[in-house]
């Protein structure tokens, strides 16, 4: 305990004797002089130029181009004008009093506060990611504060010295997390990028559905494979290395995971192919069907008509038969079954149910217009089909054939005809018993 207070006293006298010869030193009163001149300096120049920047950087609401996003990007930055120019201006000054004095200690402390309090405006009013504002708030406002006190490298060799050993691999305290830091800024401009490049590519209206989504997975593995190559070559962790751990992995891949890299490089052939996309209606004959919401690099998503999930691996799609119903939009055609009584006259039937069906809006007439065709003769009654053609899926949400048979229903009762139902004939052998 004493040796602590011992150290303690030592540094306060230390540091007592250093602000008194700053506070007896005309060199540093006159440090301190430029100092206040180069802050007022820019608080009357950021005055003048912050209205002129403003309305530069200022955009109409309607403009959408990308200099304009590029300006409205840019704008929230004129809160670090102030700081910007008072460390300009210090640094002008502290070149002043170098030449003057031969001593810049006062002005160059002051320099580094301006740095610092431009960190803070970063961090508080300018960065709106929760993700970046975390990073900023408790990694770079604490190394301004430690560069602004002038102990930056004393701490950077103090994490240095300590040493994270396991087994025969030893990490100092500051390459962890010199990793942890580059890796986790790395990886959210890896994922900004890609979520722009798929905004980008998605507009491709030129391009087919599945060569967007093979473009953005393709431009997604190379952002992350750059990122983490780069953040390799911060860590310095040799490339070779990598390799002898790249042909490790590759044996697990033909051992232990078959069917994940089946699967992979099923999506790619799916992809390449464009035999499936997403808004596709398709059926598996595992008896999986429904619309392609998601494909993945492992799997395809179905959404069902009652508004369930199926995860479908992309093998799936390439060892067994698969019925496309869709192709965004493209004509189908359906049927919709009923019968009519003997008594009926049934070369009237077509032409009645024809013009019915034909006045529903969804009832294509091309490629071919609604056709009645009759199919049997059944125990109860005559049967006929009516097919027609529409456009899109008879699913939970169109329910085509529900309201063709609405329409066949009335025009059979408005022509009179009657829609038979089953009749049986019950007879009795012998007489009563006596």
């Amino acid at each position: 305990m004493d040796n602590l207070m011992d150290t303690a006293r030592g540094y306060a006298l230390e540091g007592w004797a250093l602000a008194e010869g700053w506070l007896t030193s005309p060199a540093a009163w006159s440090q301190f002089a430029l100092l206040v001149a180069a802050y007022l300096l820019a608080v009357v120049a950021a005055k003048r130029l912050s209205p002129s920047l403003r309305r530069l950087l200022t955009p109409p609401d309607t403009q959408t181009h990308p200099i304009a996003t590029a300006r409205r990007f840019v704008l929230p930055f004129l809160a670090l004008l102030l700081p910007l120019l008072a460390y300009a201006f210090t640094a002008i000054g502290e070149a002043v009093s170098v030449s003057l004095f031969g001593s810049g200690a006062v002005i160059a402390f002051g320099k580094r506060v301006f740095l610092f309090l431009a960190a803070r405006i970063l961090v508080k009013h300018i960065i709106s990611d929760p993700f970046l504002r975390l990073v900023g708030r408790y990694v770079l406002v604490p190394i301004a504060a430690l560069y602004a006190l002038g102990i930056l490298d004393d701490a950077l060799g103090w994490l240095a010295g300590m040493n994270v050993t396991m087994g025969n691999i030893s990490f100092s305290v500051l390459a962890i997390l010199r990793g942890l830091i580059a890796g986790s800024i790395l990886f959210w401009l890896g994922r900004w990028s890609n979520d722009q490049s798929a905004a980008y590519i998605g507009k491709q209206a030129e391009l087919r559905p599945a060569t967007r989504t093979l473009a953005i997975k393709a431009a997604e593995i190379a952002i992350f494979g750059m990122a983490f190559l780069l953040l390799m070559n911060i860590m310095g962790i040799s490339l070779t290395s990598l390799a002898v751990i790249g042909g490790a992995v590759g044996v697990g891949l033909g051992f232990g995971l078959q069917q994940i890299a089946a699967n992979f490089i099923s999506g790619v052939i799916l992809l390449l192919e464009g035999q499936a996309t997403v808004g596709d209606y398709v059926a598996l004959d595992g008896g999986e069907a429904g619309t392609i919401v998601k494909m993945t690099a492992r799997a395809i998503i179905l959404e069902t008509f009652d508004g369930k999930w199926i995860v479908v691996p992309n093998e799936h799609f390439i060892t067994t038969r698969v019925v496309n119903y869709s192709d965004s939009g493209s004509a189908k055609r359906y049927e919709a079954p009923f019968s009519v009584s003997y008594e009926t006259d049934i070369n009237l039937v077509p032409a009645v149910v024809e013009a019915a069906v034909a006045k529903l809006d969804f009832v294509l007439a091309a490629p071919d217009g609604p056709d009645c065709e009759l199919t049997g003769f059944g125990e109860s009654g005559i049967d006929f089909t009516l097919e027609f053609w529409v456009n899109g899926i008879d699913d939970g949400r169109n329910k085509f054939t529900s309201k063709v048979l609405f329409a066949i229903w009335n025009a059979l009762k408005d022509a009179g005809i009657e829609i038979p139902y089953p009749h049986r004939v019950v007879e009795l052998k012998g007489g009563p018993a006596g």
